[in-house]
């Protein structure tokens, strides 16, 4: 294998592939090495690794690049969520002090507050009055600041709070600055009586653990909690019932929050291990044009389940519970990234009928394929620990499966609980020479500046889309999309989606908050998990904007620098350190 054929051609994706996931004396071939001699089963799947991952047709999760077979005590997972928070002094100090081990180690973290007595109950114990959820969450956000600035990984963290706490406005508005929480992004947990009652516009209740509290407008918080997105970018919206109704651990598990970025909705202690198939690498050129090489993708699939699956035994983990966690329901999450260069070179433009329909044979393959290869895999290792013979095939989204897949599933049982998560690929996607981003658009067609956070310092360089450098097509970019486009490519995803889907629907100047608050209404009523927007004329996208020179000038983001997923306002696009 020749290495100078290898790897980013591109200087500045050197650098960061360099910088980021290579140990000291490696090059790029020594360290995709290092990772498929301790991921694969045997040589001739070390081999096969190393051939998909060499030639990055599969990108491992940043955090898998820089953590297996390395000296360093750091978790290959990139982020968990945090075991459920007890409504006690103890039992939030507890759950802060796990999260910082988690965060010391690598990991970002979710956290639902829901369980956290309202602002003003009384505390009988004491005789005092409780601080309420938000407050709590300000020991969070420290915990997260004094790690990030003792010089690890900048953290990430995700706040939920259930859409019937009684403390919704004030979680919904604690953003609503430049200066608070810096270290968390916000979601707000809807559940389906809240979308009913927002789409009948009738009254709603506000309680905790049985306790009514306050009757609603349901219309006017809903109002609030668009006006919020709309002005600050914050909160973003999670359909919480929906991912319950559709998880394939339905009967073993609920889910309360999700990670960082919101694509992995995961159990107290669960973990996202991720990785994306580099579509870009499967479109060949040949006499009658370009096609898209399918044979190749069902060929690789199966090495990449294995070898992910692989990960979880040899991971290091911030907590025990997190393992035993992990071990018992082996989730993972591969999803897709340069899905509109790959798309755009054979001829579909982004959000085309033409791309709508390959993108649904690309991700129902990979789903069909995945779903696959972990069942013939549980026939040779054994299925996860958790998984029930009768429960697990009753699964809604089980049933979405080809008759032949679930007939093996059925016969071997499955080997992971879990397969698929569309995640935001910033930085592995850089790497890759800047391809596409996850199932993003093209942000710019034309060469810019991007700013790229180095352990010496923000740093500088021109750089240019992959599909116009190296395919010779010109994209239809994010700004020349409706938001319904945008919906559109995220419900095909959502579809073949197991976890959830990382997609920013970017909202033009000519959108009214109408419009704007309609999308989330639509995105529910399509199948969505979640939403999340881009509105460029925002306060704080405004803010960011001037900051930074509006083209990713040589100062990070001064408002987003403590957390690890937001909107670049140099891609318009969700990234993840």
């Amino acid at each position: 294998m020749n290495a100078t054929h290898l790897g980013p051609r591109e200087p500045l994706s050197q650098s960061t592939h360099a910088s980021k996931y290579r140990l000291p004396g490696e090059d790029f071939l020594s360290a995709i090495q290092r990772v498929a001699s301790v991921l694969s089963d045997n040589d001739e799947h070390e081999a096969a690794l190393i051939n998909i991952t060499a030639h990055q047709r599969f990108l491992f999760g940043g955090r898998i690049q820089s953590a297996i077979g390395a000296p360093r005590a750091v978790t290959p997972y990139n982020c968990f969520v945090s075991p459920t928070i007890h409504d006690s002094f103890d039992g939030i100090m507890e759950a802060a002090v796990k999260g910082g081990r988690t965060m010391r180690m690598g990991g970002g973290d979710g956290y639902d507050f829901s369980t956290l007595r309202p602002r003003g109950d009384i505390i009988s114990s004491l005789g005092s009055q409780s601080s309420g959820p938000v407050a709590w969450m300000g020991v969070f956000d420290g915990v997260c600041g004094a790690i990030c600035s003792a010089g690890h990984r900048r953290g990430a963290q995700m706040g939920m709070l259930r859409v019937d706490h009684p403390d919704i406005l004030e979680f919904v508005e604690a953003k609503t600055n430049t200066h608070k929480l810096t270290n968390f992004n916000l979601s707000v947990a809807i559940t389906d009586e809240f979308m009913t009652a927002v789409i009948n516009d009738t009254g709603f209740d506000l309680r905790f653990e049985d306790r009514f509290y306050e009757r609603v407008s349901a219309r006017h918080l809903w109002d609030r909690i668009m006006l919020a997105t709309w002005d600050w970018a914050e909160p973003g919206v999670i359909f919480i019932d929906r991912i319950n109704e559709m998880n394939n651990l339905w009967y073993c598990e609920t889910i309360a929050a999700t990670n960082p970025c919101g694509e992995q909705p995961l159990p107290p202690n669960g973990a996202c291990l991720l990785g994306s198939i580099n579509l870009v690498r499967y479109v060949s050129d040949e006499p009658i044009g370009r096609t898209f090489n399918f044979k190749q993708l069902k060929a690789d699939i199966p090495h990449i389940v294995r070898a992910l699956d692989n990960v979880i035994d040899v991971a290091l983990y911030p907590l025990p519970e997190q393992r035993e966690e992990a071990i018992s329901k082996r989730r993972m999450g591969i999803g897709v990234t340069g899905l509109a260069n790959a798309l755009e070179a054979l001829g579909l433009p982004y959000a085309s009928e033409g791309f709508l329909e390959m993108e649904a044979i690309i991700l129902g393959t990979i789903r069909d394929e995945s779903y696959r290869a972990s069942a013939l895999l549980a026939e040779e290792k054994g299925p996860f620990p958790l998984y029930d013979p009768k429960l697990y095939p009753a699964g809604k989204f089980i049933h979405t499966l080809p008759q032949d897949v679930f007939e093996l599933i059925v016969k071997h049982g499955i080997r992971n609980s879990h397969l698929t998560s569309v995640a935001p690929t910033g930085t592995i996607s850089l790497t890759a020479d800047n391809i596409s981003s996850g199932i993003e658009p093209v942000f710019d067609a034309t060469p810019y500046d991007r700013t790229v956070i180095t352990e010496d310092g923000p740093v500088v360089s021109r750089i240019e889309d992959y599909g116009v450098k190296y395919f010779g097509v010109i994209p239809k970019t994010a700004g020349e999309l409706t938001i319904n486009e945008h919906l559109d490519v995220l419900l095909v995803a959502q579809h073949y989606t197991d976890s959830a889907v990382s997609k920013t629907c970017n909202v033009g100047n000519n959108v009214t908050f109408e419009e704007f608050s309609n999308l989330y209404l639509e995105a529910y009523k399509g199948g969505a998990k979640g939403c999340t927007t881009f509105r460029a004329a925002g306060k704080r996208m405004g803010i960011l904007v001037a900051a930074n020179d509006a083209r990713g000038g040589p100062e990070a983001p001064p408002v987003i620098a403590g957390t690890a997923c937001y909107i670049n306002p140099e891609t318009g696009q969700k990234e993840c350190a």
